[in-house]
């Protein structure tokens, strides 16, 4: 993995849980994905992402995040090398399967991440 998209993933982790402790939800989940969109490639900081999600669930009584989020992390540690829907924000709102269009901004960090 690029030293870049390692910076990436972990200052999307860091801030997403500041503002977990701060109980800012909403910039908590927008970190969250981020960091999901990023670390879809990698099984343990994918699942890492799903946790963050499910405990940001708990937080904020969102049983639906919460029990979304429960098979994400098993499918994370066990298909992330093999497949993925590329750009996929990863919250139980939206589809697990469903590919989404990668910012730009992102689009350059996972460019070389194989």
């Amino acid at each position: 993995m690029q030293s870049q998209l390692k910076s990436a993933i972990a200052e999307a982790f860091v801030q997403a849980d500041t503002n977990l402790r701060l109980k800012q939800p909403t910039r908590a989940f927008e970190w969250l994905e981020l960091a999901h969109i990023l670390t879809q490639r990698h099984p343990c900081l994918h699942a890492k992402s799903h946790w963050l999600m499910l405990r940001l669930g708990l937080q904020t009584k969102d049983y639906r995040e919460v029990l979304g989020q429960i098979p994400r992390i098993v499918a994370a540690l066990l298909f992330s090398r093999i497949w993925v829907p590329i750009g996929n924000t990863g919250r139980a709102r939206v589809s697990a399967f469903l590919p989404m269009p990668v910012p730009e901004d992102l689009q350059q960090l996972l460019a070389n991440d194989n």
